[in-house]
């Protein structure tokens, strides 16, 4: 399977995309300093209590806490479904062990993405900061990045039960008229929706009338929503347009991944982090001359994985 190569290594360009790559770094590790030693794995907390509400027989979204707090549940009831046997440990061991999942799913990330390719270093180091971030307080983004990575239906599914706005990865396959990658996006979708359904039927239905503008809250949001919900609502509306009419072309993922990214109206610096996975293609995708070019020089491509 190819993979997205990015004219990060071109010689006029390279030192600067080397300097800014390295900077980002030594933020990125700032970054995570800071947040292990001001709120470690915060985020977290809205996962556990999600899921002991759950345990105990409580409404999932009958929360004691607002929006704007770490412990606010805002998401499908997949993941709060997922954290009901963790719920049973205390927080600080289900913590750890949720850790070391996502730091699992972000060294698949990596490998995912190609370990011996020079762009996945420089994108990581320029996106340091928020990655740093999303696993210094244990966010689901990390996850969420490592799906998009894998690039496939089931992937941009299950990521979009974890939080809504994957699904608009699935203009990738529209644009390009794949209506088989279409067929199995909509199955796993669906599939996913029925077993979340029979697990928590009323949480799912609870969820149906649950998201709302409103949850945005008073964050340091830098989304277009913040100035203004109009103009956020024409970039979402342009962004679409445009990811559709590039689909077929080389940048079609990753304007994908791009539009998943920003679509929320409630953008914080650590969600650009899932724009790593700009640099994944999903299967049969054309190889362009200049990858076949970065192959010859030892780039290979991971083996063939199945578009479901």
């Amino acid at each position: 399977m190819a993979r997205m190569r990015f004219p990060l290594s071109s010689r006029w360009h390279r030192p600067v995309i080397v300097g800014l790559a390295g900077i980002g770094f030594l933020i990125g590790f700032d970054t995570l300093i800071t947040h292990l030693a001001v709120d470690p794995l915060a985020d977290v907390r809205a996962y556990y209590t999600a899921g002991a509400r759950l345990n105990a027989g409580l409404p999932l979204y009958d929360q004691p806490v607002g929006t704007d707090e770490a412990a606010f549940y805002r998401y499908p009831p997949l993941l709060a479904i997922v954290f009901r046997p963790l719920a049973l440990l205390p927080f600080e061991a289900a913590a750890l062990v949720w850790e070391a999942f996502l730091v699992a799913a972000f060294a698949w990330t990596l490998v995912r993405l190609g370990l011996r390719r020079s762009d996945t270093w420089l994108v990581l180091g320029i996106l340091a900061l928020p990655t740093a971030w999303s696993i210094a307080i244990g966010q689901a983004h990390v996850l969420v990045t490592a799906l998009l990575a894998s690039a496939t239906p089931f992937g941009v599914a299950v990521a979009a039960h974890l939080k809504l706005f994957p699904i608009l990865a699935g203009v990738y396959w529209v644009g390009r008229r794949d209506w088989r990658a279409i067929g199995w996006l909509a199955g796993w979708t669906l599939g996913l929706g029925l077993v979340q359904f029979a697990l928590e039927p009323v949480g799912t239905i609870a969820f149906l009338r649950f998201p709302s503008l409103d949850q945005v809250g008073a964050v340091r949001n830098i989304s277009p929503y913040g100035i203004s919900p109009i103009l956020w609502a024409i970039l979402l509306i342009a962004g679409g347009l445009l990811a559709l009419r590039l689909a077929p072309s080389r940048w079609g993922w990753a304007m994908a991944v791009t539009l998943v990214t920003l679509a929320t109206p409630r953008l914080i610096v650590y969600q650009l982090s899932s724009l790593l996975a700009v640099l994944s293609r999903p299967r049969g995708e054309a190889l362009f001359g200049s990858e076949r070019s970065a192959l010859a020089d030892g780039d290979d491509p991971p083996p063939d994985r199945p578009n479901t």
